[in-house]
């Protein structure tokens, strides 16, 4: 469906064009002409409950502002600010049902794509743990689950198998090596439901897609400045997010290079990053969540091989794709990484014991 952007604009009160602005897998993100606001498209058959999801952001948003405020820092730079449609609604909803919002631009910021060098993802890490220690008391009986099970890899993995025995495109038989990858792993995915039952691993709010690109860098200082895409911030486990950072800033190639010799887990790269995070959340974490940061690396990444993977089996109806067989290059890739990262695992539980 193709819309006339300024005038879903005009709804926000806002009297400009925009043109297409970043590199996201699930919505659509403009920049205004005026380079003052940022407009995303939501995709309706990933976010069903667009009052759900932008409760979540006002909330988290706004608890974050009371926060920054205390502290004497500047909160429109360092948390997203909603702006409201002309009738005083958080977002605009089309007669095709699909839903618009904006966001004020946070200027003199640059997101990168791929971990460029140690620094940045140091200051990534640090990014990503003082958002976890902000809302840390964040009541989370306040947050809707945006996505249900959405990091539950049990589910994920049961949705997997379903995947496969319906077998929408056709396209199982041609996949048998990466569907027994999977099914090989099958005892990954139990390991932190587990420990959240045990409560050896806190439920805690948390972003939930803890990807380099969500953070906004300062073009100048090149720290961290606001965690952005909070559109699965729900409650969950820190090993989440941790794990999520690592899946996709350890990988020595693109998340969907289809030459897999490229594919690796670097080492100097996960310890930039567990510095980082620990250096802000390890007076904070349990003994436990500190013992699975190396394998919830292993774990964020199998998940996502096995959901590109069910989603080249059900037709490629999720994740956007641009070439064909382009879920299952990311799958593949994802595999390989998962694969270079079980063998690494010591070396990675030296490096989180170094800064426990």
């Amino acid at each position: 469906m193709s819309y006339n952007l300024s005038d879903v604009l005009l709804k926000f009160g806002i009297n400009c064009g925009a043109s297409s602005y970043g590199n996201g897998h699930i919505n659509d993100t403009y920049l205004t002409d005026d380079g003052k606001y940022i407009l995303q498209r939501i995709n309706g058959n990933v976010f069903k409950d667009p009052d759900g999801v932008m409760n979540n952001i006002l909330e988290v948003t706004k608890y974050m502002r009371e926060a920054l405020k205390k502290l004497g820092r500047d909160y429109e730079r360092e948390t997203m600010t909603v702006i409201n449609t002309v009738d005083g609604k958080p977002y605009y909803l089309t007669d095709q049902g699909d839903f618009f919002r904006v966001y004020l631009f946070i200027s003199d910021t640059v997101t990168y794509q791929t971990v460029e060098n140690a620094e940045v993802f140091y200051n990534a890490a640090i990014a990503f743990g003082n958002f976890q220690k902000m809302i840390a008391d964040f009541p989370a009986h306040k947050l809707n689950e945006t996505i249900k099970d959405f990091h539950n890899t049990k589910v994920r993995y049961e949705n997997f198998k379903k995947s496969v025995e319906q077998n929408k495109s056709g396209r199982a038989e041609q996949v048998k090596e990466e569907i027994k990858f999977v099914t090989e792993r099958e005892h990954y995915c139990d390991v932190v439901n587990e420990a959240i039952k045990e409560k050896t691993v806190p439920l805690r709010v948390t972003h939930n897609d803890t990807k380099l690109n969500n953070v906004l860098m300062d073009k100048k200082t090149g720290k961290g400045v606001c965690v952005i895409d909070l559109d699965t911030v729900m409650p969950g486990s820190l090993l989440y997010d941790f794990g999520d950072s690592l899946r996709f800033g350890t990988n020595t190639a693109r998340e969907d290079e289809v030459d897999l010799s490229k594919v690796t887990c670097s080492l100097e790269y996960f310890e930039a990053f567990t510095k980082g995070f620990m250096e802000v959340m390890a007076d904070t974490m349990t003994e436990k969540e500190i013992e699975l940061l190396p394998f919830s690396a292993i774990l964020m990444t199998f998940e996502c091989g096995m959901r590109f993977l069910a989603d080249h089996i059900d037709g490629d109806k999720y994740f956007k794709i641009s070439r064909p067989n382009h879920n299952l290059d990311r799958a593949r890739n994802q595999f390989k990484l998962v694969y270079d990262m079980e063998q690494k695992l010591p070396q990675m539980k030296k490096i989180v014991n170094k800064y426990r």
